[in-house]
């Protein structure tokens, strides 16, 4: 609901404070006092349109400022925490500039919010019914909510919209595994290329290095086959003089008799003794070595070839064997997850089509809800147009199923069907959407009708109208009035009123009136009680609000009213 409001230089406002109370607010004043630019102010609050035009001649600037209760009410929390605005003390401060250069600026608390998001936030809180303007009614998403609470499956529709929005995530999966699917036949035929290279080539790790190794020594054979031969004959007898085998044994033969004769010697003799054995291996080491050597050139060229094909599996898997051999083992992973695409798109299919069916199904069941709650509805609020001079009014809600040329269901969010409100207001001509033939009045009074039968399932935490009760009185003005109260009973109403019988039943009655001062126009507003109340009761009354029989007339009608209330209260 919306607690206070402070308008300061907006058209013939200089500055004024509004408070409103829970229940039932009326407005009242006599003809030009101003009530349509109060109207105005709150439509420009509430986040309709705005412009210089609205600001108040001599001054550079208008601002329209208001206080919304949202507690408990949780969509309209979330939709403020989605925007970082925290409520203080449930309270939420909105602030909205208009100036004369064009350029104006919207404040919820502390932070700047477009027009757009003003409109959405306060959408959530209130409805405003003026001349067409800020009026949800005139929206079919406003019907099919409406008529969705008063068939009670709310929660089965937003259960249908969590299925539709899993049915939609699954037909965006598989329309992205379509697109990659020629993609993934390619990835899929390199990938298997590549192990199958890989694994003919049967490679292991150091392989290169050792062909290269081997390839040196060809390339060398002569002269390392030289050095080898030499140094074989070294260690061999031969007639050239005695091999390093035999001399150093006759070395270790006289450092042995040496060590006998000289303890001290026995280390170096010792060495001497492990020097000898280790030359002899190193001989049989030389001499096998030299057996190995041979120059074939056959297996020259095949070295050349193999290290060929692992520069060119290098070049195009890794740098080393063992990064060719990682390739492969990454390379059967990712094929592995690639069949494993082609077999989730089957399953993804399948689920396509066991959800199609669940929501085909469900969306036929939300349809015949609808159908027999329409039926009731348009019943129940034709009755209550009746009794508010709307008698000759046809008011039909219709339910369609939206299908293809097929006859296939064309489902959304909230199911297959088009929720219209149509109105004929005379009798013979044929219903038409509500924008099209319904004036300010009668559109403020299709909404009271609807609000009534909905009483106490509505969200929206404030109604305000205007221009309810233009062209009635009466007996209709009574019912009028009845239907406002009890819908006060279940939310915050504020009504811009020219009917006592509206007048006498609100818990709190704000006068507007408009006074001039050295040709300077001013609307201001003031809360009314006791005799000041019953003054402008019988200015409604009358016209005048001092005639005697005009202010008992007053009294009589607040008096009763009063005792309803407590009668109501008790």
């Amino acid at each position: 609901m919306i607690e206070r409001i402070q308008v300061r230089n907006f058209i013939l406002v200089d500055e004024l404070e509004m408070e409103f109370t829970p229940g039932f607010n009326v407005l009242s004043g006599e003809t030009g006092a101003g009530k349509s630019i109060l109207v105005g102010a709150l439509s420009v609050l509430f986040g309709g349109k705005g412009g210089p035009d609205l600001v108040r001649t001599g001054a550079d600037e208008a601002v329209v400022a208001g206080e919304f209760l949202v507690r408990g009410h949780e969509e309209c929390r979330e939709w403020l925490a989605s925007r970082g605005i925290e409520p203080e003390e449930d309270i939420v401060l909105v602030r909205r500039t208009l100036k004369t250069s064009g350029r104006g600026t919207i404040y919820m608390q502390n932070t700047p919010v477009t027009r757009s998001d003003l409109e959405e936030f306060t959408g959530f809180l209130l409805d405003l019914h003026s001349q067409h303007e800020h009026q949800s009614l005139f929206h079919e998403s406003t019907h099919r909510r409406l008529l969705d609470r008063y068939a009670g499956i709310e929660d089965r529709v937003r259960a249908f919209g969590d299925s539709f929005n899993r049915l939609t995530e699954l037909q965006e999966r598989l329309k992205e595994l379509a697109d990659r699917e020629r993609d993934r036949v390619r990835e899929t035929e390199m990938l298997q290329f590549a192990i199958r290279e890989i694994e003919q080539a049967a490679i292991r790790p150091g392989e290169r290095e050792e062909l290269e190794s081997e390839r040196t020594r060809m390339n060398q054979y002569e002269r390392l086959a030289a050095h080898v031969e030499t140094l074989a004959r070294l260690f061999e007898d031969n007639d050239e003089g005695p091999t390093l085998p035999l001399l150093l044994k006759q070395a270790r033969h006289e450092l042995g008799g040496a060590a006998r004769l000289d303890p001290a010697l026995t280390g170096d003799s010792s060495r001497l003794d492990s020097l000898y054995y280790e030359l002899e291996d190193l001989g049989q080491a030389v001499i096998s070595y030299r057996e190995t050597l041979v120059y074939d050139p056959a297996r020259l060229d095949l070295i050349e070839e193999r290290l060929a094909a692992l520069r060119d599996l290098q070049r195009k898997y890794g740098e080393t064997e063992e990064a060719i051999l990682r390739y492969a083992e990454e390379a059967a992973e990712t094929l592995d997850t690639l069949r494993a695409a082609g077999e989730n798109r089957d399953s993804i299919q399948q689920q396509i089509h066991l959800l199609e069916q669940e929501i085909g199904r469900e969306a036929r069941a939300i349809h015949a809800e609808r159908a027999a709650a329409a039926e009731k509805l348009q019943q129940r609020i034709s009755t209550v147009l009746g009794e508010l001079a709307m008698g000759k009014a046809d008011f039909v809600v219709l339910v369609e199923s939206r299908t293809s040329e097929t006859g296939r269901l064309l489902c959304g969010l909230h199911g297959a069907d088009r929720v219209q409100f149509l109105i004929s207001t005379n009798a013979g001509e044929p219903v038409r959407p509500l924008s099209q033939v319904a004036s300010g009045g009668e559109i403020s009074r299709v909404m009271l009708a609807i609000k009534t039968v909905l009483a106490g399932n509505d969200e929206l935490r404030c109604l305000v109208f205007d221009e309810i009760d233009t062209g009635i009185g009466g007996r209709v003005a009574l019912a009028l009035a009845s239907h406002l109260r009890f819908l006060a009973d279940h939310t915050q109403v504020i009504c811009i009123t020219h009917l006592a019988t509206i007048a006498v039943r609100a818990d709190n009655h704000i006068a507007v009136e408009k006074s001039a001062l050295h040709d300077h126009t001013m609307i201001s507003v003031r809360s009314l009680a006791g005799d000041d109340r019953t003054t402008e009761i019988a200015r409604m009354l009358s016209g005048e609000g001092e005639e005697s029989y005009s202010l008992e007339h007053a009294r009589a009608l607040l008096g009763r009213y009063q005792r309803e209330a407590n009668g109501k209260d008790q």
